[in-house]
């Protein structure tokens, strides 16, 4: 008999195997927002975790190893270049790790190897994380209905459009409590009125950092009705196998698979303005550029790096962007 082992990983990655397999997986990122995640990346610093390294690898650090974890799956291509160095960090602490990528091209074979290597490290078939797959389509298909009644009903704010679909890359470790709240929340949203009508906003790039950005969007006039990367976190296309639905999963491929989503997306949703926002010392700094380059929208790019209040000089950008922008 399996023993259920409660299993951190440091991005999306296939948690059907997990799940397949009878574990709890745990995005590490959600855990260190969601507790002391100042504490936690000075811990990593007095480790000696140098200041320029991102603050997420710090902080990851330092949760995962005071969050009763049984061992970490990296994501080790697709995701953050420090991830590697991070295992090993974790390696040396006693914790189990287990290495995950993404081809570097969407290629199929290439991606259906690294699935196979996983439910081989879990011991689980592939009909068994297709079986999951399936259960967790089902909430899946209720998160497009919350992300339609953000953008096209008004009914769901941008904040808790991130909130929830930040939350589907581990379904808080119960997919079925997970839905049961879901359901609660939706059926509370539909006897909403409608928001009122602010700059449509576009928010590009990784979840923020900032602990208070969309609530200051919304304070300056401005609504998020698309979130990027937490939109990803969802699998919005339901593709018909695992293997599919990871390749078409934008987030870990290059910055023009992201653009083509994007673009589309924009459209659909009458988008007015985008914010893209990056990471201290990340590389999607420089997919930022390319973003910036080829969206014909006003654009403003923020830069966060520890979790803290949007900070005065970060404040009065915004302010003016949506200065410029509301009045036009």
């Amino acid at each position: 008999m399996k023993t259920c082992k409660k299993i951190g990983f440091t991005t999306s990655m296939p948690v059907e195997v997990l799940f397949a397999a009878g574990h709890i997986p745990v995005d590490i990122n959600n855990i260190l927002m969601s507790g002391d995640p100042v504490r936690h990346i000075r811990q990593a610093e007095l480790k000696g975790f140098p200041r320029t390294v991102c603050t997420w690898i710090k902080g990851n650090y330092a949760t995962a190893l005071s969050a009763n974890l049984d061992e970490v799956v990296g994501v080790i291509q697709g995701d953050c270049s420090n991830t590697h160095s991070l295992l090993m960090m974790l390696s040396d602490e006693g914790m189990p790790v287990t290495f995950f990528s993404f081809p570097p091209q969407r290629e199929d074979d290439e991606l259906n190897r690294e699935i196979t290597k996983l439910e081989e490290r879990y011991e689980v078939s592939r009909n068994e994380t297709e079986k999951v797959k399936q259960r967790l389509d089902g909430i899946r298909r209720k998160l497009r209905i919350l992300d339609d009644l953000t953008w096209k009903e008004r009914l769901v704010t941008g904040r808790e459009n991130h909130w929830w679909l930040i939350n589907s890359s581990d379904f808080m470790g119960d997919p079925d409590g997970f839905e049961e709240r879901l359901d609660a929340f939706l059926d509370q949203v539909r006897n909403r009125d409608p928001l009122p009508h602010k700059l449509r906003i576009g928010y590009l790039g990784v979840p923020p950092i900032y602990l208070n950005l969309y609530d200051t969007i919304t304070d300056l006039g401005g609504d998020v009705l698309f979130n990027e990367v937490q939109r990803q976190f969802a699998m919005p296309a339901l593709e018909s196998d695992i293997v599919q639905q990871y390749l078409t999963f934008t987030y870990p491929y290059s910055v023009f698979d992201r653009l083509h989503d994007i673009q589309t997306e924009i459209l659909k949703r009458g988008i007015d303005a985008v914010i893209g926002y990056t990471q201290s010392f990340c590389h999607l700094q420089i997919d930022n550029i390319l973003l910036k380059k080829y969206i014909d929208l006003p654009f403003l790019t923020l830069e966060g790096d520890q979790p803290e209040i949007i900070d005065q000089r970060t404040l009065l950008r915004l302010e003016s962007f949506f200065e410029v922008h509301t009045s036009t």
